[in-house]
């Protein structure tokens, strides 16, 4: 197979990333969901938490919905 490992193929390396991209966005999510619903019972609102989270309002809406 041309010299190359199984590692060092681009399908490889793509389905790599991709699992990298999937594992943060379900950490993200999970990090929200226990977070958002304590910042909303000290009174911040949707807004202030997703500037100080540094994320979208939607996913911060999101997290609360579940929540409810």
């Amino acid at each position: 197979m041309l010299g190359l490992t199984l590692e060092q193929t681009r399908v490889y390396q793509e389905a790599k990333a991709e699992g990298r991209e999937e594992g943060r966005e379900e950490r993200k999510a999970e990090m929200l969901k226990l977070t958002v619903p304590l910042l909303l019972k000290t009174g911040m609102s949707v807004e202030q938490i997703a500037q100080h989270l540094n994320v979208d309002i939607e996913d911060v809406q999101l997290a609360a919905q579940q929540n409810t």
